[in-house]
């Protein structure tokens, strides 16, 4: 086979791999060591939108420089362990090049969760968010399961007419503000913040973000500005979503936090459980492996409980304490099973994302540049607000990713 078409074939690879997930340093990873078995030099150049193989023969010092479109917009972590596991066949020589790369056109076709399942675990999901932030009233879980549930379904049905990434979330969240806005309207609700905010907590893109923070700590900063631009796209669109729905009927979110009711403990776990469940549904995490992330999900949220509660820690500490103990376990767990870390170690403490801060601080600068409530509450708590998301995503991306960079390292060197 000539030095084209094996090029062909890694860059194949290569692209599954980027554009469900896989953080970019496992896929140059994997690229040079395909090259390395088929006596081949390879470098791959990794951009957002396109993928670049630089290849030399050893034997014959032929070149070629095969390019290929890739925008890395989704995740789907049961075709990057399926493609994982396939490349370990290979390497054993329990199957040839030509099998291989059809094997890896099949997987790439691996359809996601069905539309049933991702409309409850969307549905299940914000209302378990809004359970750990203090929700305790059955009429508003009410609301909130509708809102997601309808927003997931008109998600699916949009994927199928549109390939505009940010029209998805924009329109689950304007469904979110128009549903929660209905909610403060019937005076039903005891939580129409929650009722707003939390179908839109699952739209937060946690995976993009985790690795644009890993791109940048291993110095490839264009990338990472590209991943971190996505994401910061999809929080702008979710935010303008809500926040249209809201302003129809002429609520706003509040200033401040509401009172929070007090959550039991044993409940306060179990949600988290729930809601990381939930997002291994979005990701399409095969079931063998599921049990990690929720299990790891859980004891993070109660090291954080404890933390905070019994010794009294902030929200700050007791998340970068519960983020360093799931980027511990996860990334060695992520090796092993051969699964997206980002994906995996982002859904085991989705339970922590600032997704209300956030939110909050949208509407609140919303509401200055409309110039009508320039008060000293209202600018003191959207940068309160907006000092309090950035701060919990830095600690939450330190928590999981310094564990992964340190043991990736050991982890080299222990294969090498």
């Amino acid at each position: 086979m000539d030095i084209e078409k094996n090029a062909q074939i890694i860059l194949h690879i290569a692209k599954v791999l980027y554009i469900n997930g896989q953080t970019t340093q496992q896929v140059v990873s994997v690229a040079q060591q395909l090259g390395q078995q088929l006596n081949l030099q390879v470098e791959l150049l990794v951009h957002w939108g396109e993928l670049q193989l630089i290849v030399i023969d050893e034997n014959t010092q032929s070149k070629c420089y095969p390019v290929i479109s890739a925008n890395p917009t989704a995740v789907h972590m049961g075709r990057v362990q399926a493609i994982m596991i396939l490349l370990e066949d290979f390497k054993t020589g329990n199957i040839t090049l030509e099998n291989l790369d059809k094997k890896v056109t099949t997987i790439s076709n691996l359809p996601p969760a069905p539309t049933w399942m991702f409309t409850w675990a969307s549905a299940l999901g914000a209302v378990a968010l809004a359970i750990i932030f203090g929700l305790n009233d059955w009429s508003s879980a009410c609301f909130i399961f509708f809102s997601a549930a309808l927003g997931a379904l008109v998600r699916r049905y949009l994927a199928t007419i549109s390939t505009n990434v940010f029209i998805q979330p924009f329109s689950a969240a304007f469904i979110a503000g128009l549903i929660g806005a209905l909610a403060v309207h019937s005076q039903r609700s005891v939580a129409p913040h929650l009722e707003a905010l939390c179908p839109c907590m699952i739209l937060v893109p946690g995976p993009h973000l985790l690795n644009s923070a890993l791109d940048f700590m291993r110095g490839r900063m264009h990338l990472g500005l590209a991943r971190l631009s996505y994401a910061l796209l999809i929080v702008v669109a979710i935010s303008v979503g809500l926040l249209a729905g809201l302003s129809l009927l002429n609520v706003n979110l509040p200033i401040v936090s509401q009172a929070a009711l007090k959550v039991p403990f044993w409940k306060d776990v179990l949600a988290a459980g729930v809601a990381v469940a939930a997002y291994n549904v979005f990701f399409s995490t095969p079931l063998k492996v599921l049990a990690w992330p929720i299990v790891i999900g859980m004891c993070a949220h109660w090291l954080r409980w404890i933390a905070m509660s019994v010794f009294g820690l902030t929200l700050m500490q007791g998340t970068f304490l519960a983020c360093l103990l799931a980027g511990c376990v996860l990334t060695w767990a992520a090796h092993r099973e051969q699964v997206p870390f980002a994906a995996f170690g982002f859904s085991a403490v989705v339970s922590m994302i600032p997704g209300v801060f956030l939110f909050r601080m949208a509407s609140g600068l919303m509401r200055l540049a409309n110039g009508q409530e320039t008060t000293l509450p209202l600018i003191s708590g959207t940068i309160s607000d907006a000092i309090t998301a950035t701060v919990i995503i830095l600690v939450m991306s330190l928590g999981l990713l310094v564990p992964k960079l340190i043991m990736d390292n050991v982890y080299l060197k222990h294969k090498q």
